[in-house]
């Protein structure tokens, strides 16, 4: 199977690479893992795990790398992606479009009538040693 290339999805002080299914080499690089559906949205338990381990992750080791993987890094991984940087601030259609431009066919249609309806809970808003909410620019 024809895998596309892994690709970085970067926005304010998260780093998401997005890749196919890991090898029996990266296996054991895998920290956690939660399964879905092909073509499906991720259930709220699914999400809220996500962005927990997200926001502990980015908060302990700011800049750090959280790659993300599924079978091809279509679909399942993007959403995913997209949930974070939609907690992250960003609208839901810029973080569609954002992730669609990195990782070409990123999404199914009820993966994207799912991130449409989505509505954030702003549980990965960081804030900088002031206490004010870090407000970097998409790189």
């Amino acid at each position: 199977m024809n895998h596309p290339a892994p690709v970085k999805v970067t926005y304010k002080n998260m780093r998401f690479p997005i890749t196919h299914n890991p090898t029996n080499v990266t296996l054991n690089k895998c920290i956690e893992d939660r399964p879905f559906g092909d073509g499906a949205p991720p259930s709220n338990q699914i999400v809220a795990d996500w962005l927990h381990f997200v926001k502990i992750k980015f908060h302990e080791e700011p800049g750090c790398y959280i790659a993300v993987h599924c079978i091809v890094g279509l679909g399942r991984a993007p959403v995913l992606v997209a949930l974070a940087l939609i907690e992250g601030g960003m609208k839901h259609e810029d973080a569609v479009q954002f992730t669609g431009q990195k990782r070409r066919g990123a999404f199914k249609s009820k993966q994207l009538l799912y991130l449409e309806k989505y509505h954030p809970k702003m549980w990965l808003r960081f804030k900088d040693s002031n206490g004010h909410i870090n407000n970097c620019c998409i790189q």
